[in-house]
């Protein structure tokens, strides 16, 4: 079920069709559904969230359009800055991963990072495998690390020993100095303090401006009336029995 809070006005950046993930346990011959009929769209400078229970696969889709899974059904069609449209589920590996290093990231809620890496460092990293200056790049990072609250002193470390709420802002700035193209975004403030929550609040309004298309998960109710132009209600998937019943009824 889709909600439209304002009219659409711009281009769409990402189009998900029938859209399905299942889990096969070998073992058990059993089919787990994650998600079923998922229909979506993303636009340009706007925020379309993902809601429903617990179960509803609203992760699942999210790093099915990332790659993280290998969706089991459906289209997933993203339009590049180029302009041409391409299926992310049936692109092939080294396609994906140009395009998340160039137009697509995700904040997942937790941050899986290389040790000993510092954290300006992991926040420059996408600005440099674009191409920006190394010095440019970690002046950057360091801007957008005290932006969200993250002490100075930490900067030169590793977040490996972080506290939950310190990593979720190396991870956030990772992606909010890239200005990706799409921004997929995983209960990014569950971690946060009120105080850092506002000021990322504040920085995705920012993206938006600058034209950023998101879609997102979040864990208030209260930051999808606030931040959602469009609303995607995810429902909890039937079992493969459940289906099979209903297709011989």
């Amino acid at each position: 079920m889709t909600h439209h809070i304002e009219p659409i006005d711009s281009p769409c950046v990402l189009r998900v069709q029938g859209y399905a993930k299942q889990f096969v346990l070998h073992e058990q011959s059993k089919i787990i559904p994650s998600s079923q009929h998922v229909e979506l769209s993303v636009y340009q400078g706007q925020l379309t969230a993902l809601i429903g229970p617990t179960g509803s696969g609203k992760s699942s889709v999210l790093k099915g359009i990332y790659r993280t899974y290998l969706p089991s059904d459906g289209r997933v069609l993203y339009r590049s800055k180029n302009g041409y449209e391409i299926d992310l589920a049936k692109a092939d590996e080294h396609h994906i991963l140009q395009l998340r290093n160039d137009e697509i990231s995700f904040v997942t809620q937790f941050l899986h990072v290389l040790p000993r890496k510092p954290s300006e460092f992991l926040v420059a990293q996408p600005l440099i495998k674009r191409g920006t200056s190394m010095s440019e790049a970690i002046d950057k990072a360091r801007d957008m690390l005290a932006r969200l609250n993250l002490p100075e002193h930490l900067w030169c470390l590793s977040p490996t020993n972080f506290s939950g709420g310190e990593k979720q802002r190396v991870n956030l700035a990772r992606s909010l100095v890239a200005k990706p193209r799409l921004l997929l975004l995983d209960e990014p403030t569950s971690s946060l303090d009120p105080t850092t929550t506002n000021v990322v609040v504040k920085e995705l309004k920012k993206l938006k401006d600058y034209g950023v298309a998101m879609l997102a998960i979040f864990h208030d109710p209260a930051l999808v009336e606030e931040m959602a132009e469009h609303i995607v209600e995810l429902q909890i998937p039937q079992s493969i029995e459940q289906l099979q019943e209903k297709t011989q009824a």
